[in-house]
């Protein structure tokens, strides 16, 4: 593998220039398929950049902060968002690299990490020790809690190492939002 930098920023951190890296390497990596919704969720919290000798992007990711109840509780979650490598540059560890320094931002300043996986990324996750959400996944919608059967079975969760114990007979509901809820 060639020699690759990489960086950690928060959104407030990262020039105009650079979010229109990042959006052009989602565009292409999701097939057209990244909403300006996706994008903005996206946004707000730490991305981690990954560059090739050359100065090009290869590879993004980042997590931002959530709310998400379970038991009764209000937990901050790690929210992660975004996460792709291009096109040449895939099986390379690179996702992996993405992924180790978001999963140290999540351990850091987060009681779970959380993340919508589609089938083609979820390898990469479970590989890394992240699961599948057994139970129910729902979201406190404007009209009041709401199931999202829909998610259910490609919401993953994360607890670090010093993390909370969760129930898996229980409920995620995530805090709204605009656009895909999760």
């Amino acid at each position: 593998m060639s020699e690759t930098r990489l960086r950690s920023a928060h959104t407030s951190e990262l020039t105009g220039g650079e979010l229109e890296e990042i959006r052009a390497l989602l565009d292409v990596a999701f097939d057209g398929d990244f909403s300006d919704g996706d994008f903005e969720h996206g946004l707000g919290g730490m991305h981690v950049l990954v560059r090739d000798a050359g100065g090009e992007l290869v590879a993004h990711g980042s997590v931002v902060q959530r709310r998400v109840v379970h038991g009764g509780r209000a937990l901050r979650t790690g929210y992660v968002e975004a996460v792709a490598v291009r096109a040449g540059s895939r099986r390379r560890g690179l996702g992996g690299q993405v992924m180790a320094e978001l999963e140290r931002i999540v351990a850091r300043a987060y009681v779970l990490g959380a993340l919508s996986a589609s089938a083609e990324g979820a390898g990469l996750y479970l590989g890394r020790g992240w699961s599948v959400w057994p139970g129910r996944v729902g979201a406190l919608s404007p009209d009041g809690p709401v199931r999202l059967t829909e998610e259910e079975g490609s919401t993953y969760v994360w607890v670090p190492p010093a993390g909370i114990r969760l129930d898996p007979g229980g409920r995620l509901d995530f805090d709204w939002r605009d656009g895909d809820v999760l």
